[in-house]
């Protein structure tokens, strides 16, 4: 692509680099110059324009990001049609964002012309939410430029994963001092949180803070026909031969991990009883403020395994704002039962 002042006369069919407004004259930036504005331009006395032309080879930057922006999307995703060198990218339905990071990266390192921007990886999104944007930063890149990118962009590295659990039981424990209201708010605001991802609460119950009774809490949450169980403690989890760990075990469940490195949401647990996830919530999942909890909620509803691995790889942005109605452990004052002991 060459760049830069060309003679008036000479101008017609090349791309004004800039939008001029000159002689009853106007020319938009960016679109073919027709040949009677060239005359009419160069006849009033305009020497130079600035202009784009194209070499052999080139794709315009609309064309070009189509392309990739094609390459790039995969299921649950709409495109829009290409505008101004941009070709973005829009969830056709509620879930988690998925993104190849590594991939997205090797594009945009192809190429200074070529760029890719995405919202995080596993942002909740809603269906119609613009979640990423195909660039291309002049009027036209190089065939082969754009080739390459193409060719080492993963295949299908932005996409949406819907929510497909639905049935959410909640068991809450109760110990002396836990007020019904508490437990009551506790299920308006996950009731709140689900409502977004089209799941909703079918069953809950509340049951003394003991291993037994919450083991067989969780096995009537699941024989309901429940594909997520929350555990809700009156007291926080410090320990995997806690309550609530012991209760999912005695339920025949298993633990998968207990703590991540997220704050809030230190004390959460994840297990399972058969195919139905379990989680032991921490105490800040009470609070509507963004905590650890939505951070695994999320993916669960999503069908997404969660692993130890992807529980341990979470510290890196995982220190969150405090939650005003706790006491703050981080600046000194006196621990909360809740996501610090």
């Amino acid at each position: 692509m060459r760049f830069g002042a060309v003679p008036t006369r000479e101008a017609a069919g090349l791309i004004a680099a800039h939008t001029v407004r000159e002689h009853g004259v106007i020319l938009r930036k960016g679109q073919p110059i027709p040949a009677e504005d060239a005359a009419r331009l160069h006849a009033a006395g305009v020497r130079e324009i600035v202009a784009v032309s194209l070499e052999p080879g080139d794709v315009g930057e609309d064309a070009a990001a189509e392309r990739l922006a094609l390459r790039l999307a995969g299921p649950g995703l709409r495109r829009d049609s290409p505008f101004t060198g941009r070709c973005n990218l829009f969830a056709g339905q509620a879930g988690l964002l998925l993104l190849d990071r590594a991939g997205i990266d090797a594009v945009n390192a192809v190429d200074e012309a070529i760029t890719v921007a995405t919202l995080p990886a596993f942002r909740p999104v809603a269906a119609g939410e613009m979640v990423a944007t195909v660039k291309i930063i002049p009027y036209a890149v190089a065939g082969a430029a754009l080739e390459h990118a193409c060719r080492i962009a993963p295949d299908r590295a932005v996409q949406v994963a819907p929510y497909t659990r639905t049935r959410v039981g909640v068991v809450s424990t109760l110990l002396p001092g836990l007020k019904d209201a508490t437990v009551d708010k506790t299920l308006a605001t996950l009731a709140r949180r689900l409502a977004p991802t089209g799941a909703g609460i079918v069953a809950e119950s509340r049951v003394p803070h003991e291993a037994g009774a919450v083991g067989a809490a969780i096995r009537a949450r699941v024989a309901e026909g429940a594909d997520l169980v929350v555990v809700f403690g009156a007291s926080a989890i410090t320990d995997r031969r806690d309550v609530i760990p012991a209760g999912i075990e005695s339920a025949g469940g298993r633990i998968d991990h207990l703590g991540m490195p997220v704050d809030p949401g230190n004390l959460l647990l994840v297990g399972a009883l058969g195919a139905v996830p379990v989680i032991g919530a921490p105490g800040c999942a009470r609070s509507p403020k963004e905590n650890g909890f939505d951070w695994i909620l999320h993916r669960l509803l999503a069908g997404l395994a969660v692993t130890r691995a992807d529980i341990v790889g979470l510290g890196v942005g995982g220190l969150l704002m405090e939650i005003g109605s706790r006491p703050q452990p981080r600046s000194g004052g006196t621990p909360a039962d809740d996501d610090d002991h």
